[in-house]
């Protein structure tokens, strides 16, 4: 009997596509920039932040924390905007509670509570409406939409990446569920809820 010895490669080459497809293939900077213009802005630190912050693969959790931002293993989808901002040189958590405590009537909230208020949604909403840059909602408009601009939907929230589809819209960096296999998604081609496309200078 001839036993037929397995090359290793094949099984290396495999490994590695299944590893891109769980994890996210991140196309080089000149393929982007051969196919999209890539700009400025697409090298934005509040994009390399929010890389950064999901490199760590946080568990998505809902807890409270007495300092506001969450200090161990745990995170939501606000946590990724927040971290980013904040790593970034600007404090979420600081900035909605002014704003909060400046014009309480633009928000439904009976007592003020400066480590919970940013990292509810609905009152992002609130806040980056009147806060940041109002950007376009219009996918096709593909040179309106730069890596580290933050995407705002119904219940949900994240950074804009500079990885992009076929059509040229942008994956989303975000975390909605304990089961995500990856940070990096192409989501906003597939949802109907988009509220707001904000860009916050840092």
């Amino acid at each position: 009997m001839i036993i037929m010895k397995h090359s290793p490669i094949p099984i290396m080459l495999v490994t590695a596509a299944v590893t891109a497809v769980l994890f996210g293939f991140r196309p080089s900077s000149s393929r982007l920039a051969d196919a999209y213009g890539r700009t400025e802005n697409e090298t934005s630190v509040v994009f390399q932040k929010a890389l950064a912050y999901t490199e760590t693969r946080p568990v998505y959790r809902s807890r409270y924390y007495a300092g506001g931002y969450p200090d161990d293993a745990y995170g939501t989808c606000v946590d990724v905007v927040g971290i980013a901002l904040r790593d970034a040189g600007y404090d979420l958590r600081e900035q909605v509670n002014e704003d909060v405590k400046a014009h309480p009537e633009r928000y439904d909230i009976e007592e003020p509570d400066i480590n919970i208020d940013f990292r509810r949604v609905r009152n992002l909403i609130v806040f980056f409406a009147n806060n940041a840059e109002m950007l376009t909602c219009d996918l096709n408009d593909i040179e309106g939409w730069k890596a580290g601009d933050i995407v705002v939907f119904t219940n949900h929230i994240g950074i804009v990446s500079d990885h992009r589809n076929a059509r040229g819209i942008p994956y989303v960096i975000h975390h909605y569920s304990r089961w995500q296999l990856r940070y990096e998604e192409d989501i906003l081609g597939t949802r109907q809820d988009l509220v707001l496309h904000v860009r916050v200078p840092v």
